[in-house]
């Protein structure tokens, strides 16, 4: 674990070279999160050695999923094995949406259910957590049937502690008035942490829409001492599609992330 909690998501530099965002966090002494595309581009095992060289922690990596569409099990063994690889004890998993031509929405949530019984175990031997993450409602068609941090938990909860978790992500759960509550009856179960504000009105891009810490009307702090408080110890991983954060060079991302963070998170 790096001296500070911050991390940042890779996604949240998207452009950043891979080798520049790696030797940078590293050397800032902050964790990353990494994607696995650009890892892919790069090299599995180049990207790994990379890491390892350089000392970085690599707090998730981003994403395995999508059992309800096309991503299959053996897509998501690898990601583990990527994980596994890249040396981090979480990768993140986006659910999937409806299946084309689709109603069954409880049968969606059921394939995740039983695709998650499926990967469980082989995760757990390689050392991987998975990281439920629910999206917010608007995504729930397309990207993820699970939409709320309280069905995420019940998920996760059919399985060993140690091996599937949840991530809670703050631009994806901050409207839902359970989720204190969910928050409060998740000891154990938190498996990552991620962080973005809430911004309107929304682009015409949804998914560039999150907002940098402290522009919107996220309770970040308020977060971050709730899963705190449900025991979670762990990175703090701010996660921001933004397309103007996109346009910056990737040391001023981080010079700017990390210090909105160290304002309205901490």
């Amino acid at each position: 674990m790096s001296g500070t909690r911050f991390s940042l998501n890779q996604w949240t530099a998207r452009h950043w070279p891979l080798p520049e965002l790696v030797e940078t966090c590293a050397r800032e002494g902050v964790g990353a999160g990494l994607w696995r595309e650009p890892v892919r581009e790069y090299g599995l095992e180049r990207a790994a050695k990379l890491v390892r060289d350089a000392g970085l922690d690599v707090t998730s990596l981003c994403r395995g999923g999508f059992f309800t569409t096309a991503a299959g099990l053996d897509d998501n063994r690898r990601a583990i094995d990527e994980a596994a690889a890249l040396g981090t004890a979480v990768l993140v998993l986006v659910s999937g949406g409806l299946p084309d031509g689709s109603r069954d929405l409880d049968g969606a949530r059921e394939r995740v259910a039983d695709a998650l019984a499926e990967l469980a175990p082989y995760a757990g031997e390689r050392g991987v957590r998975l990281a439920i993450e629910p999206l917010h409602p608007m995504y729930c068609s397309d990207r993820c049937v699970i939409s709320t941090l309280g069905q995420a938990i019940d998920l996760a909860s059919r399985f060993p502690v140690e091996q599937v978790g949840v991530c809670v992500d703050t631009y994806h759960v901050w409207w839902d008035p359970a989720v204190w509550a969910d928050i409060a009856r998740a000891p154990g179960r938190i498996a990552a942490f991620q962080v973005a504000d809430w911004t309107t009105p929304l682009p015409a891009g949804v998914l560039t829409g999150r907002g940098l810490l402290g522009d919107g009307c996220v309770e970040l702090r308020r977060f971050r001492e709730a899963v705190d408080t449900a025991g979670y110890t762990g990175p703090v991983e701010a996660e921001i599609f933004n397309e103007e954060l996109w346009a910056m060079p990737g040391e001023d991302v981080l010079a700017l992330v990390r210090a909105r963070y160290e304002e309205h998170v901490v």
